[in-house]
């Protein structure tokens, strides 16, 4: 099994250090001083108490070669369809792309641009670059979902790394996406982490998190019952655990605000839904 992880950030620099650890090939695509800093020494993960250095196979997108069978996007939302076009040459109809970044809809954009096998899925981590050649993991919350996969599943067992698989992956997706689309934006907004959110800002969170339910289920999706399980799940973080569209906004980088407010906007106007807090 030969496997490519495209974005070696928070997400897929934890992935690939965890995944090269198994029996299949794995290659990590990644740029700029971070890329150096992993082909010079390693990626090290540093996951809660555990701290390590994993040697992986890092390249420039522009650097991919041969066949995979299985392709793991991890890029920004912006970054999505860009990042395949540089890699479909070394996919095929067997392939399997899944795409981790953070959206709803992202699994519909892949398949309107390949003929590979896509499947829809997200995960739940909090995690970040550190600094260059570093990733950080903080909090206990892990876990990939994706349709029901025996590659993907065999992978990701492999190496400990826990997968679920929902019958209604269109409901799971949203499910992480109502905590995500809230707090990034009200971290952003704030400039607070999400833990301090809840505290000082309780009343817009929980508006916010009902609106992006009530956009949910003009499209089909129930998803009232994750309104309390995110406020939760708010409280309970590490004091400085943010988004990752926060410390974007904090680091003077591109941000993920389409994908993870404009597009509740959106789809809220085509219902005639209104969304204060959110707009």
């Amino acid at each position: 099994m030969r496997i490519a992880i495209v974005g070696l950030g928070g997400v897929g620099g934890y992935l690939c250090a965890y995944l090269s650890q198994g029996s299949s090939e794995v290659v990590g695509f990644a740029r700029g001083n971070h890329l150096k800093a992993i082909q010079t020494s390693g990626i090290k993960v540093i996951d809660n108490k555990t701290v390590f250095l994993q040697k992986i196979d890092a390249r420039e997108l522009s650097e991919a070669d041969g066949y995979f069978d299985i392709v793991l996007f991890c890029v920004k939302s912006y970054d999505l369809i860009d990042s395949y076009k540089q890699i479909k040459n070394y996919c095929d109809k067997d392939t399997t792309l899944i795409s981790f970044s953070n959206g709803v809809d992202n699994g519909d954009k892949l398949r309107e641009a390949t003929n590979s096998q896509v499947l829809d899925g997200a995960i739940y981590i909090l995690s970040h670059i550190k600094e260059a050649g570093v990733v950080h993991k903080q909090g206990d919350v892990f876990a990939t979902i994706f349709e029901q996969n025996t590659r993907l599943e065999e992978v990701f067992g492999e190496v400990g790394l826990r997968c679920k698989n929902p019958l209604d992956i269109k409901t799971a997706i949203w499910k992480k996406y109502i905590f995500i689309s809230a707090f990034a934006t009200l971290t952003s907004y704030f400039d607070e982490s999400i833990n301090s959110v809840y505290e000082n800002h309780y009343d817009e969170a929980k508006e916010s998190l009902q609106e992006i339910a009530k956009v949910a289920k003009s499209l089909g999706i129930d998803i009232d019952e994750e309104i309390e399980k995110s406020l939760n799940i708010a409280k309970n973080l590490p004091k400085d655990a943010s988004t990752s569209m926060h410390l974007d906004f904090t680091n003077h980088k591109k941000v993920e605000l389409e994908s993870l407010c404009g597009y509740v906007l959106k789809e809220a106007k085509q219902h005639h839904i209104q969304t204060p807090q959110m707009s």
